[in-house]
């Protein structure tokens, strides 16, 4: 909470904070604390993941909506939900989300995943920063939300160049987040990244970033199958194949 006052009395950007909860009770909580501190907006980082074998999907999503709905009506300000690709069905949990009064979606949410030592045969965190191969999911997702929910979308993991976020905006997302290209490169990297896509717009004869937003998601894709299963021979077979003599 401290944090959040002194990040608001130092910069004039707005403040969005995080906050992952275990309980009901202490989601509503820190909630309400967080906002007296005077974060400008909230996200919900709901890192759930699910390993009871007698807990069906249902109530899976039902967590998360049960989340969403008790925060919403402790608090006044913008709510965003950061969440996994893990869902039978991602297009409906989006849209539910949406009904039940997610301001915005964040997508998605790279679990860590443990490894083994095998010196000391102990189980030991490892992170491993992201590629831009990880902002495939992302975009691929918000591609087929653009226009269809009336939550904003923000799109995380794998944007490390100027080229990544103007992809990710003709795809339709409202934000792009940074996080593994600012601790290889250092916070610097946020003017290059700005730079880069000034002159990649410059050249390409665009105006303003809301010109481009969307131009390539499902909504207005020449080929909306693009974003879909439908596109799955196309790719194999566009893989350069090396020949044999």
């Amino acid at each position: 909470m401290e944090q959040i006052a002194r990040a608001k009395q130092t910069v004039r950007i707005p403040i969005i904070a995080s906050l992952n909860g275990s309980t009901l009770g202490g989601w509503t909580n820190y909630a309400k604390l967080i906002q007296q501190a005077g974060a400008d907006a909230l996200e919900l980082n709901i890192y759930h993941v699910a390993t009871d074998v007698t807990q069906t999907a249902a109530e899976v999503e039902q967590i998360y909506l049960d989340i969403l709905r008790v925060v919403k009506a402790e608090v006044a300000i913008p709510i965003a939900v950061k969440l996994s690709p893990f869902f039978s069905n991602f297009a409906n949990m989006a849209s539910r989300l949406d009904a039940t009064g997610a301001n915005a979606l964040v997508l998605f949410n790279r679990f860590y995943q443990p490894d083994i030592e095998l010196e000391t045969l102990d189980v030991v965190p490892n992170i491993l920063l992201s590629t831009p191969m990880a902002m495939r999911l992302p975009l691929r997702w918000i591609a087929i939300l653009y226009g269809r929910i009336g939550a904003s979308l923000a799109a995380t993991s794998g944007i490390h160049r100027a080229t990544d976020a103007l992809k990710m905006l003709m795809a339709g997302t409202d934000v792009t987040m940074l996080c593994s290209v600012l601790l290889r490169h250092g916070i610097k990297q946020l003017n290059v990244i700005e730079r880069d896509m000034r002159a990649w717009m410059e050249e390409h004869e665009y105006e303003s970033v809301e010109q481009m937003q969307g131009s390539l998601s499902q909504k207005h894709c020449a080929d909306p199958s693009a974003f879909e299963r439908a596109q799955y021979m196309r790719a194999l077979t566009s893989y350069p194949r090396q020949k044999i003599s």
